[in-house]
């Protein structure tokens, strides 16, 4: 009997022992599913990151007179040729081009290319996009304005025929391309059509609501080299601005850019990371080098040692802006980083006038040419709608009469200005100009330029750039432009505004934006 009772006593503590061991192996089994479970909703959160939109007019790039659009929408078009990081022509849909003549250009197109709905994409979608730039109002029928036809000759090749030579057309090859499948024969203004368009880029857009966008990998890409670790973009929509800004400030968004120097008032200092680099606005003094003293290079180098370029940007720009000197130092592949100014020095302004025979007297530099005396007075011309211009304008004219040349500041309307400065009425003039990816100096040396100048070196090595594709020689040769630039001073730069990427400070990946694109290495981003 009393065996039997220690009998039952064993089974039930094995018993218990095994309820036990079970109960503890489903406990480290739910343990480990909650972790896996856990792993897997922290995979899925470093998948994603936020992007916002202020005041959507459309999705269609062409169509959009927005910013914020423009720079999203480049994750969801592609254009023929591509900018790197430092604004270098890339192949994209286009894998080659060749130019042909000084009017026309042949392009390859790529041949595994496929819209996001699974369409070929072909020569058609070219000549149709590139139609569509023509007779549409969009930001982008600057690049094809010179445009005068367009031959399909096979599916993956045309040929484009130019109204007269553009020195680098490639770069103007940089609009995005839209599916003529997708709009068909209707409308290409149709807002339904708009809503959700295909694209051939690295990103698709999968939904649309009304606060935001969903953005996901496009299976469909062309470019298999890389791998889209960051699998899903949230789009968030907001009425204005203001809204976005405070948006990123508490944290509801991964990155925004701006132009505008007084972000820091909205979203604050605190929280987040930024890159600032040199925008497109570029603003620069130019000399009208037939005016008789401005054609004296020592007048222009007294001129340019004489300019303090950082009080400029401290005392106007309030140094929400940078300094600059040669139209390509925004970050062109083409401007190595040599100093194009010749620098603030007001002994050496002295120096080169005192060494060219000029006598300062009477608060005047002067000097007795043709038994007559000459005192440097200038035109400084400067648009009287530009608040911003005429500080610069009167800045400038202080420095300037503090070294004994005197200064007029003539306040044009926008009509007298423009006037003024088509027909070179002037002698000095400010002025601001958007600046091209396109390392096309035309405007600054070629024919008819701003300030009437003219160097036989130059105009040779214009002639031999524009038809090279050898980066060594394209590089020599630009350097010397800037070398001459720098010796003979027809321009003085001054500043250009400022471009600024502001992100959260736990977004991990490599950044390297500039103002035609704010996403590069955007794929292996996460948080």
């Amino acid at each position: 009997m009393q065996s039997n009772w220690f009998k039952y006593i064993f089974i039930f503590f094995v018993i218990l022992i095994l309820i036990f061991a079970v109960v503890r192996i489903k406990g480290e089994e739910a343990n480990k599913e909650e972790s896996v479970q856990d792993a897997n909703s922290k995979e899925e959160k470093v998948k994603e990151i936020k992007l916002g939109i202020a005041s959507l007019d459309t999705i269609n790039p062409i169509l959009s007179k927005n910013k914020n659009v423009q720079d999203i929408t480049k994750l969801i078009y592609e254009p023929l040729v591509n900018l790197t990081s430092n604004y270098k022509a890339e192949p994209c849909l286009a894998k080659e081009w060749a130019k042909q003549s000084d009017n026309s250009y042949l392009i390859k197109l790529r041949e595994n290319v496929k819209w996001s709905n699974g369409q070929k994409f072909t020569a058609d979608d070219v000549k149709y996009t590139i139609d569509r730039l023509k007779d549409t109002s969009t930001i982008y029928s600057y690049n094809v304005e010179n445009v005068i036809g367009i031959d399909i000759i096979d599916d993956y090749t045309v040929k484009i025929y130019l109204d007269k030579e553009i020195p680098f057309f490639e770069y103007n090859l940089t609009f995005p391309i839209v599916s003529k499948d997708y709009y068909g024969a209707q409308d290409f203004n149709n807002t339904e059509k708009n809503k959700s368009p295909v694209g051939t880029g690295m990103y698709k857009i999968s939904e649309v609501q009304p606060s935001y966008i969903t953005l996901v990998k496009n299976t469909s890409w062309w470019n298999k080299t890389k791998n889209l670790s960051l699998e899903k973009i949230t789009v968030n929509l907001y009425s204005s601005i203001g809204e976005l800004y405070n948006s990123f400030k508490i944290g509801n968004l991964d990155l925004i850019s701006t132009t505008n120097e007084n972000v820091q008032e909205y979203i604050g200092t605190i929280g987040y990371s930024s890159k600032e680099m040199k925008g497109r606005e570029y603003t620069f003094l130019t000399f009208n080098t037939k005016n008789y003293f401005l054609s004296k290079l020592e007048v222009r180098k007294a001129i340019s040692y004489s300019i303090d370029k950082e009080s400029i940007v401290s005392n106007i720009f309030n140094n929400k802006c940078y300094t600059t000197s040669f139209p390509l130092d925004y970050g062109s592949w083409l401007s190595q980083g040599q100093e194009v100014s010749a620098g603030y020095n007001l002994e050496q302004a002295k120096q080169v006038l005192v060494d060219n025979g000029w006598n300062y007297k009477y608060q005047y530099w002067q000097k007795i040419e043709d038994y007559r005396t000459q005192k440097i007075a200038l035109n400084l011309l400067v648009k009287a709608s530009d608040s911003s211009k005429l500080a610069v304008a009167e800045n400038v004219k202080s420095q300037l009469e503090n070294q004994g040349i005197r200064i007029n500041i003539v306040q044009a309307s926008d009509e007298q200005y423009n006037s003024s400065i088509q027909n070179k009425n002037y002698d000095i003039a400010i002025c601001s100009i958007t600046l091209s990816p396109s390392p096309n100096l035309n405007t600054f040396f070629g024919e008819n330029n701003l300030a009437n100048y003219s160097n036989d070196e130059i105009k040779n090595i214009m002639e031999e750039v524009k038809n090279t594709t050898d980066e060594n020689i394209l590089k020599e040769k630009f350097n010397r432009i800037a070398e001459i630039f720098k010796e003979e001073i027809p321009y003085v730069g001054l500043c250009s505004n400022k471009y600024i990427v502001a992100y959260n400070s736990e977004l991990v990946g490599d950044m390297y934006p500039n103002w035609f694109n704010q996403f590069y290495g955007i794929e292996s981003w996460y948080k």
